[in-house]
């Protein structure tokens, strides 16, 4: 038996939250699944919070996201006897007054001080669960408060400062033992404070990525990389983004394969800036599929392949992402890895703000010759114009010319 928890659950803590780097996040999840089906009720409720999301455990792991389930596995945590899963669900609106009933404590202050003895005996996990009741403002559920149990507001909002300042010193005790979102928290805590309660204190958060990047926490070697970036030290945080990549990060790639494609930083690697950006392709990540997508439709770094290149880039798009839409038109304006289709072609090119020559030049021939679209010499000419420092831009404009009275017509 562990020291806090069953061996599975401490076991299971230790590799989804302190040591996320080791890659036994997978093999955690199912250990936690066996032992919340045996009646584990921690490990339900750590089982449930793998469920959640991004914002629950780190990305890397890879777990799925499925809110049904997770909300399942909360109350079946409260009703296995968890003190945490009690706080948990208590914390994700999990816990209405006909469910606490079925919990085998007698109160929820019972709960709160089951997980606050294992936080002073230094649990890491119990110290950021205590941390949140206090920065969500739980503690008033927990210790049956309101403001009508002060004799005035002045009052309230003294003892609502008191416990809310007390989130600091347990988040600082959590980050420090293994907790990377206890890190998030202190952040979000120092930069915005409390309402007019607590006031904010961004000197206090300067440092605080830096210290977890050197802790090891993969998301913020991410993160403290980005600042660096920020403040123009690149190669430091390039150095950073190595880091966090090859410790399961993977939207870090995109960063990395970013500096190496355009050689900032480092010396110009075209392949292996592909190999970074096919790297992040497992995550999800929409900035590897539009620079990988590129690389492999204008042949830079890799083989040449249009249906490949289009196929990532479309992807990107699916998911909201214009960065590609060019690509997009090119395909179906040339026939390039999808159909030639002027149409499609010209809807992609008229979704494009910014200034881009290539965007001119394929508008200008589709309205001048009226390919998918009525044709509108003018208006076509006017798109060549803007594109006129293109040589086929200049070429297809010479094909027209403007009448005495002002028309435009083909030479």
């Amino acid at each position: 038996m562990g020291r806090f928890f069953s061996d599975v659950v401490e076991e299971g803590i230790k590799n989804i939250y302190y040591n996320m780097s080791a890659g036994k996040g997978q093999e955690s999840f199912r250990r936690l699944e066996q032992a919340s089906a045996e009646g584990d009720g921690d490990a339900s409720c750590i089982l449930a919070r793998c469920l959640c999301g991004y914002q629950y455990t780190w990305s890397g792991h890879g777990f799925p996201e499925d809110d049904k389930r997770a909300t399942a596995l909360l109350h079946k945590s409260v009703e296995q006897g968890s003190a945490i899963g009690v706080l948990v669900s208590l914390r994700s609106g999990e816990l209405p007054l006909w469910r606490r009933k079925k919990m085998p404590f007698s109160s929820l202050q019972e709960a709160f001080d089951m997980v606050l003895q294992k936080a002073e005996d230094g649990d890491a996990f119990c110290q950021y669960t205590i941390g949140n009741t206090y920065f969500w403002w739980d503690f008033l559920e927990i210790q049956e408060k309101s403001k009508n149990s002060f004799p005035n507001s002045q009052e309230f909002k003294r003892y609502l400062k008191e416990n809310i300042s007390k989130c600091e010193d347990w988040f600082w005790k959590a980050y420090r033992g293994g907790m990377y979102h206890a890190g998030n928290n202190l952040n979000q805590f120092y930069l915005k404070g409390d309402e007019d309660i607590i006031p904010p204190c961004p000197e206090k958060a300067a440092g605080i990525f830096r210290i977890g990047a050197e802790k090891g926490y993969p998301p913020h070697q991410y993160i403290y990389a980005k600042e660096l970036e920020q403040l123009g030290l690149k190669e430091e945080g390039l150095r950073w983004h190595e880091k966090a990549a090859k410790a399961g990060e993977a939207d870090s790639w995109y960063y990395v394969g970013a500096a190496y494609e355009e050689g900032q930083a480092v010396p110009k690697d075209l392949s292996y800036a592909a190999e970074c950006y096919e790297r992040g392709l497992p995550s999800g990540s929409i900035g590897c599929r539009n620079r990988l997508g590129a690389m492999y439709f204008d042949g830079n770094g890799v083989i040449q392949d249009y249906d490949r290149g289009i196929r990532l880039i479309r992807e990107a798009h699916e998911q909201g992402n214009n960065w590609g839409l060019i690509y997009l038109a090119k395909a179906h304006f040339y026939g390039y890895g999808a159909p030639r289709d002027y149409g499609i072609a010209r809807e992609f090119l008229e979704q494009i703000t910014r200034e881009n020559s290539e965007k001119d030049y394929m508008l200008g021939v589709i309205y001048a010759r009226g390919l998918g679209v009525a044709e509108d010499i003018k208006k076509g000419a006017e798109y060549l114009k803007k594109a006129s420092g293109r040589e086929d831009a200049r070429e297809e404009l010479s094909r027209y010319r403007k009448t005495l009275f002002g028309k435009w017509v083909r030479r």
